[in-house]
């Protein structure tokens, strides 16, 4: 048998195997991500240091798992773009870099909040350690300060992953090896993420603004896990963007 009957299988499989992957860790993702929001939102009351700070500290481990569902989280998204850009590499390579940019910084800006995480732990200890009643509630303040600060950070990493969500909405419309409907639910999530542009609207449309990203990234994810990619039109597109160069 001949090595290139060998490899001839592999390389069809390639495609696939890419998309097939890129919807696990995107998965992986969505889940720790949003079970990390929802026990965050259980321990921490936004109003109430005192609350915040007992809730925190009387389930640490629970603290400490949010933190590690976040750290999962990001990792298994910057896989994803990894991914989705070799995958959409023969689209269009600039624009495919440029999504892939938007990403690195959404999911670095997120990594930099969980630093504030990490510092609302510091400040509380340090305030059960002290017995003086006027000093632990100033660093109970600033603890909830930190927790805020993360959620800022969170904010902030949403806008790019909006401009995200929109350029891969385009790179899947442009494509021959994915259907556009899933094109069209990228960018309605793309928009929807970008409301946080204006906090006044998005704080009026929270949660409302959460629906088109879990429907359209969710969507996504499935189809890339349970169909994934049309192999030979990916080769085709691929063939045809590196006979243009």
């Amino acid at each position: 048998m001949s090595a290139a009957l060998i490899t001839e299988p592999i390389a069809e499989a390639s495609p696939l195997s890419t998309a097939n992957i890129a919807g696990a860790f995107y998965l992986t993702s969505i889940l720790t991500g949003g079970a990390a929001a929802f026990v965050r939102w259980r321990l921490f009351q936004s109003g109430d240091a005192a609350a915040t700070a007992t809730n925190i500290l009387a389930h640490a481990p629970l603290f400490w798992i949010v933190f590690a569902a976040d750290l999962i989280s990001i990792l298994c998204y910057v896989a994803v773009t990894v991914l989705f850009y070799d995958m959409f590499k023969p689209v269009n390579k600039r624009v495919s870099l440029l999504t892939a940019f938007f990403s690195i910084m959404g999911c670095a800006i997120v990594a930099i909040g969980c630093l504030f995480h990490i510092a609302a732990w510091l400040v509380l200890r340090g305030a059960q350690y002290l017995d003086i009643l006027a000093a632990v509630e100033p660093l109970r303040t600033v603890a909830l300060m930190c927790l805020k600060l993360q959620a800022q950070a969170y904010n902030v990493s949403l806008v790019f992953f909006g401009f995200y969500c929109l350029l891969i909405g385009y790179l899947i419309f442009k494509s021959t090896f994915l259907p556009r409907i899933l094109s069209m639910l990228m960018a309605i999530a793309g928009l929807g993420w970008l409301t946080v542009l204006s906090p006044l609207l998005a704080k009026y449309l929270w949660p409302y603004i959460a629906a088109p990203g879990v429907i359209g990234e969710g969507t996504l994810t499935l189809w890339l896990l349970v169909i994934g990619v049309n192999a030979e039109r990916w080769k085709e597109q691929a063939s045809t963007a590196g006979s243009s160069r």
